[in-house]
C-alpha cells in the first residue's frame, strides 16, 4: 500500500543530504523545462538567417508553449498512475530527443517539430519537478523548498535569453542553446535514478483516454488563439473566433467527462474545493503578469537604454534577487507559522505597484532606479507564484497530489500564453501608433536600421531620438495597461480559505506531554472543536438514525460507517487499506471485511487486490449527502457563543482541524489513537463518530 508523505512515520526514511540531493535533481529539472522557454528569443534572428523560413518564425515559440500547456495538464494524472519518478525521468528522456532535434535542425520546419517534441518532456519535468517535493518533503518543511522551486523559475526567465545570447555571439553557435540540455538532462535522469524514492499506485492504471484528447485539444486551442490573436490573425478575425469557441466547447465536454471517468484526468471533485479554485485562479493571473511583463523587459532595456542582449539579462537579475528573497522568505514563514493567506495578498498590491513603477521608466531613467523598480516587480511575483502550490498541496488529499499540482501549473502556464499574447497584441499596437509619429520627424529610415536596437542607437540623436522615444511611450503604455492584472488577483486572494497546515501542530513545538502542559486562553476554534465533541457524546449515538434518514441516501450504518471510514482517512492521510482501518481499532482487517465486501456489492465502495479502499462515484455521492446531513444536525445542536451560533465555515474549519489531529495521530501512535474517547481528547472522539 502506497504511503502518504505528508506523515513522519510513513514517508520514506531520508536523510538531510539525501533530500538536498533530491532537491537539487528536481531544480535542475525544473531549471531546463523553464528557461527553455525563453532561450531562444536571442537567437531567433540568427537561426532564421542560418535556416530561412521567416514567414514560420512565430512557431519556434508557439510549438513548445503549445505542447507544454497539453503536458503539464497531463503529466500530474499520469504521475499519480504511474509513478512521479518514472515520469520525471521518462520526460527528461523526451527533452534530451527534442534538444537533439533541436540542434541538428535543417530547417525550420525541423527545428519547429523538434521544439514541439522538446515542449512535451518540458511540461513533464515543470509538473512533476513540483509534485516530487510533496513525496519525499513534509509539509512543515516543504515552504521553503518549494519557495527555493519558485525563485529558479523566475532566474530561468533571466538566464534562458543571457544563455542564448551568448551561445549565438560564441564560436559555439545556436545549435548548442539546445546541444547545452543534453548533459544536463542526463546527470537528471540518472541522479534521479539512484536517489529520488519510487511511490507508485500498485492499483492497476486507468487511462482516462477521452479526457486527454478533450482536455489536450481545448488547451492546445487556446494556445493557438492567444499565440496567433493580434499577430497572425487579428483577435476578431473568424479563425480565432473558431479557435476559441471550439475551444471552451471541448472543455465543456471535458467537464461532463470528467464526471463519468473512472479515473478522471482532472477529477471533478477537485472543484469542490474553494481553496483549489482560488489557489488555480492566482496561478493563472501570476503567470500572465510575470511572463506577459517579462516578455518585454529587455525590449525596453535593448531598444530604449541601448544595451547589448547579453547585458539586458544582467540587468533583470533584481527582479531575480527580489523573487528569490520573497519566494524563500514567504516558504520558510508558511512552513514556521502555517499561515499563507496573506502572501497572495500582499503579492497582488505590490505587483500591481512593480509594474506601475515600470510603466513610469523612460529614456532618462537611471539605471539604478530601474533596478528598484523591477526588485519591487519581483517582490511580488515571489510572494505570490510558489506559495501557490504549497497551498493546494495542503488541502488535496494524497492521491490527488500531482494531478491538483498539474491543474495548478497547467493554469499558470496557460496565463503565460494569454499574457504573452495580451501584452504582445498591446505593445505592437501602441508601437505602431508611435512610430508612425515617429518617422515623420526622422524622415526615411531603412527597415534594417529600425530592425536593430544598436543600428538605431548608433543614428544621429535627431534620428535616434524619436524613435527611442518611441518604444519607451509603447512600453510605458503596456506595462500601465497591466496593472489591473494584479489587482485582480489580489481581489481574489481576499476570497481564500485559509486550512491549517496538516502536520503544523506537530512542527510546532516537541511533544513533551500533558504533564508540562502551562494553562493557556483557548481560541474560539478550540473552543468550537471541544463542543463538536461533547454533542457527539452525549448525542450523536442516538441522533444517528434520523440523519442517516434526512440524508436520504438509504444508507445502512455499516455502509454510513464504512464510507466514512474511507473518504475520512484517505482524505487527511493518503491511501488505506483494511488492515490499515482494522489498527485503528486493535482488529484484524478479516474482521471488517464483510462490512466493506457489502459496501462493495451496493457499489459504494471499491477494494483491489490488495485490499486498498476508495470509493466509487456513487459512494462518494452518498458520503457528501451524509456528510452535509451530519453538519446540519450540528448546526442545530452547537452551543452560541457570544450570542452567535457558528457558521458553516466555522463548522467546515473545525472538522477539518479534527480530521487532521486523528489522521497525524493513527499514523504515529496507532494504539493510542484506538483507544475510546476521554475528555483529554475529546476532539478526536468526534472525528471518530463522523
Amino acid at each position: 500500500m502506497e504511503k502518504s508523505p505528508d506523515d513522519d512515520v510513513r514517508r520514506p526514511e531520508l536523510s538531510r543530504r539525501q533530500i538536498n540531493v533530491i532537491y537539487g535533481t528536481v531544480a535542475l529539472g525544473l531549471l531546463l523545462a523553464a528557461m527553455d522557454q525563453t532561450v531562444v528569443a536571442t537567437a531567433l534572428p540568427t537561426i532564421v538567417g542560418d535556416l530561412g523560413g521567416a514567414n514560420h518564425l512565430s512557431w519556434v515559440v508557439t510549438a513548445y508553449l503549445l505542447t507544454q500547456t497539453i503536458a503539464a495538464a497531463l503529466a500530474g494524472k499520469f504521475g499519480d498512475q504511474f509513478g512521479r519518478k518514472r515520469i520525471f525521468q521518462v520526460s527528461a528522456l523526451i527533452f534530451i530527443v527534442g534538444s537533439l532535434l533541436c540542434g541538428a535542425s535543417q530547417s525550420l520546419i525541423w527545428l519547429v517539430s523538434s521544439r514541439a517534441v522538446q515542449g512535451i518532456g518540458a511540461g513533464g519535468l515543470l509538473v512533476t519537478a513540483t509534485a516530487l517535493i510533496g513525496d519525499v518533503i513534509p509539509l512543515r518543511d516543504r515552504g521553503r523548498y518549494q519557495g527555493g522551486l519558485g525563485a529558479i523559475f523566475g532566474l530561468a526567465t533571466v538566464v534562458g535569453p543571457l544563455i542564448g545570447g551568448l551561445f549565438t555571439d560564441s564560436s559555439l553557435g545556436w545549435r548548442w542553446v539546445f546541444y547545452i540540455n543534453v548533459p544536463l538532462a542526463v546527470v537528471v535522469i540518472l541522479v534521479a535514478a539512484r536517489t529520488i524514492p519510487a511511490i507508485t499506485n500498485r492499483g492497476r492504471p486507468v487511462i482516462d483516454y477521452l479526457g486527454i484528447v478533450l482536455i489536450g485539444s481545448g488547451a492546445a486551442g487556446l494556445t493557438l488563439a492567444t499565440s496567433w490573436g493580434g499577430t497572425e490573425y487579428a483577435w476578431s478575425s473568424p479563425v480565432i473566433i473558431v479557435l476559441f469557441a471550439v475551444s471552451a466547447a471541448l472543455l465543456v465536454a471535458f467537464g461532463f467527462a470528467e464526471r463519468r471517468a473512472r479515473e478522471p484526468v482532472l477529477p471533478i471533485r477537485l472543484f469542490q474545493s474553494r481553496v483549489f479554485v482560488v489557489s488555480s485562479a492566482l496561478s493563472f493571473f501570476v503567470g500572465f503578469t510575470l511572463l506577459g511583463a517579462f516578455t518585454f523587459l529587455p525590449t525596453y532595456l535593448q531598444w530604449v537604454q541601448g544595451v547589448s542582449a547579453t547585458v539586458s539579462g544582467v540587468r533583470t537579475l533584481p527582479l531575480v534577487f527580489g523573487l528569490l528573497v520573497t519566494a524563500v522568505l514567504a516558504g520558510t514563514t508558511v512552513s514556521r507559522t502555517g499561515r499563507y493567506k496573506m502572501f497572495p495578498i500582499a503579492g497582488g498590491l505590490v505587483m500591481a505597484l512593480g509594474l506601475f513603477l515600470m510603466s513610469r521608466m523612460g529614456s532618462g531613467t537611471s539605471v539604478l532606479l530601474t533596478s528598484v523598480y523591477m526588485f519591487v516587480f519581483g517582490v511580488g511575483i515571489g510572494l505570490s507564484m510558489q506559495i501557490l502550490i504549497i497551498i493546494v498541496q495542503n488541502t488535496v488529499a494524497y492521491r490527488d497530489l500531482g494531478v491538483a499540482t498539474s491543474g495548478v501549473t497547467f493554469l499558470r502556464t496557460l496565463g503565460s500564453s494569454f499574457g504573452a499574447a495580451v501584452f504582445g497584441t498591446i505593445f505592437a499596437n501602441q508601437l505602431n501608433h508611435h512610430l508612425t509619429d515617429a518617422l515623420r520627424q526622422t524622415g526615411f529610415i531603412p527597415p534594417h536600421v529600425l530592425g536593430v536596437p544598436t543600428a538605431v542607437h548608433s543614428l544621429p540623436p535627431a534620428q535616434s531620438g524619436p524613435i527611442i522615444e518611441a518604444y519607451a511611450q509603447s512600453v510605458h503604455s503596456l506595462f500601465l495597461y497591466a496593472v489591473p492584472v494584479p489587482l485582480i488577483a489580489f481581489a481574489i486572494a481576499l476570497f481564500l480559505k485559509e486550512v491549517p497546515l496538516r502536520d503544523m501542530a506537530r512542527a510546532a513545538a516537541p511533544d513533551l506531554g500533558e504533564g508540562f502542559g502551562m494553562p493557556e486562553a483557548q481560541s474560539s476554534n478550540a473552543e468550537l472543536e471541544q463542543a463538536i465533541s461533547r454533542v457527539f457524546r452525549s448525542e450523536g449515538p442516538a441522533a444517528a438514525p434520523s440523519v442517516l434518514a434526512a440524508s436520504g441516501t438509504k444508507l445502512g450504518a455499516a455502509d454510513a460507517w464504512c464510507l466514512a471510514q474511507i473518504h475520512l482517512r484517505t482524505q487527511y492521510a493518503g491511501p488505506i487499506d483494511l488492515a490499515g482501518i482494522g489498527r485503528a481499532y486493535q482488529l484484524p482487517g478479516a474482521v471488517l471485511r464483510p462490512a466493506f465486501a457489502a459496501a462493495a456489492w451496493r457499489g459504494l465502495v471499491a477494494i483491489d487486490d490488495d485490499e486498498c479502499l476508495s470509493l466509487t462515484g456513487p459512494g462518494e455521492e452518498a458520503y457528501t449527502k451524509l456528510a452535509e446531513a451530519w453538519k446540519t444536525w450540528l448546526l442545530t445542536k452547537l452551543p452560541e457563543r457570544d450570542g452567535q451560533r457558528p457558521t458553516r465555515a466555522d463548522l467546515d474549519t473545525a472538522l477539518s482541524h479534527i480530521a487532521t489531529r486523528l489522521a497525524d495521530t493513527e499514523a504515529t501512535h496507532p494504539d493510542q489513537a484506538a483507544v475510546g474517547p476521554s475528555p483529554e481528547r475529546g476532539p478526536r472522539a468526534g472525528a471518530r463518530m463522523g
